[in-house]
């Protein structure tokens, strides 16, 4: 019997339209369906970034192992959003349900498709907080710097209130 490698991937998860704490749970049910969760963050209710003028958003993050491959992952997220109803209508616009990769084990992946670690990670507050809740230690294998270190030397600003 051959043993299938694993990942533990971090995910990001956020939304502004509807019910947002019911989108984030429906997303988090349908990522079980690659893989086992191991940590979810509380919801933080978070201030939008660089697209400004809409609602406020609901975040979190999710730890998952998995054993597909990271572009298979990613596959699945944006099924998963197009199921809870995602339209790309507006970039970084409002969305029903919005999920990223933000760091799959160590690796690092460049490709048109994917680029992990996700580049702007290190400077949003609203992907940092709920990840350094579950994962402080995890080190960004380009950074080479942990959640809690990247989360310290964030700038004032980016509002984001834990629920």
């Amino acid at each position: 019997m051959s043993q299938r490698i694993t990942n533990l991937a971090y995910l990001s998860l956020g939304s502004n339209i509807g019910d947002r704490g019911a989108h984030l749970r429906d997303a988090i049910a349908r990522v079980q369906t690659t893989g086992k969760i191991k940590a979810i963050s509380s919801f933080y209710e978070t201030e939008p970034v660089e697209f400004t003028e809409q609602a406020l958003f609901l975040n979190c993050a999710v730890g998952v192992e998995t054993a597909m491959a990271p572009e298979e992952l990613m596959s699945r997220l944006l099924e998963i959003e197009r199921e809870l109803g995602r339209e790309r209508v507006q970039k970084k616009g409002p969305r029903t349900i919005d999920i990223d990769i933000l760091l799959f084990g160590n690796m690092v992946v460049n490709s048109a498709e994917l680029t992990i670690p996700h580049p702007a990670m290190a400077d949003r507050r609203f992907v940092l907080e709920p990840l350094a809740e579950i994962a402080p230690a995890m080190v960004h294998p380009v950074l080479q710097k942990t959640v809690h270190a990247l989360l310290a030397e964030l700038p004032a600003g980016q509002n984001v209130w834990k629920l």
